[in-house]
């Protein structure tokens, strides 16, 4: 809840600022997962497509719209497919905004996969990025008292998810980087589960949740709060 309610507020402050109101946007969703963002800026009244490639995410996406009205099923549209072949389905500057959340942790060499997004914007356009914290993976463990974990995270990227996964992280200084060399150079950053990273997998909702979001959202708009968030919310513009 907290993850996407607060991606929800950054994205839409991003949107705003640059463009008009009211403007139907074209958007890209790579690795939407169950839609929850996707079907969100459908209901918004953008024009949504989105990219999957697990048949179990996409069921669960499919059965969402088909809950929806007419006008947001006729907005948005849900394809079966890869991240990193993007050039296969769409064409270049065929999109305003593009969402990567929770994707690159899975991708080996991330590198051609942003490339790949960063031509699917039109100029102007905002690619939005959802990354584990690679300069904060000792927080969890150490917050955990696993201490041997704790410190072997402080020399690397690489990490095992709450899924048992083994995955990775990225690093703010390296994505910045990333983002200026595919002309898409990072606009703004956020934070992203400052305080609540180590709650229980299911924990309940609590009942003053509005003053947790309130939290959460300022830690991760200051710092030095926000450097050491779970995840970063990086968004760059194509140039």
């Amino acid at each position: 809840m907290v993850r996407q309610e607060l991606v929800a507020r950054q994205l839409d402050e991003q949107i705003s600022g640059r463009f008009p109101v009211g403007k139907r946007l074209r958007v890209l969703d790579v690795g939407m997962g169950q839609g929850t963002q996707a079907l969100r800026l459908a209901r918004a009244g953008h024009q949504v497509t989105g990219l999957e490639q697990d048949p179990k995410m996409i069921a669960v996406a499919r059965e969402s719209l088909a809950g929806e009205p007419e006008g947001i099923r006729e907005r948005m549209r849900i394809i079966e497919g890869d991240g990193r072949d993007t050039g296969v389905h769409f064409l270049p500057g065929a999109f305003d905004v593009v969402l990567c959340h929770g994707v690159l942790m899975y991708v080996e060499e991330p590198d051609p996969l942003l490339a790949g997004l960063a031509r699917m914007l039109a100029h102007g356009g905002l690619l939005s990025l959802l990354v584990r914290n690679g300069d904060a993976l000792a927080l969890r463990p150490g917050l955990s008292g696993a201490w041997a974990d704790a410190l072997t995270a402080f020399d690397t990227t690489a990490y095992r998810n709450r899924l048992g996964l083994d995955v990775r992280a990225d690093r703010l200084k390296d994505l910045t980087s990333t983002l200026a060399g595919i002309g898409a150079p990072l606009h703004a950053w956020y934070g992203v589960r400052v305080f609540t990273d180590t709650a229980a997998d299911g924990a309940e909702v609590p009942g003053d949740a509005q003053t947790l979001l309130a939290v959460e959202e300022k830690a991760g708009r200051t710092d030095p709060y926000r450097g050491v968030a779970a995840l970063l919310h990086l968004c760059g513009v194509r140039g």
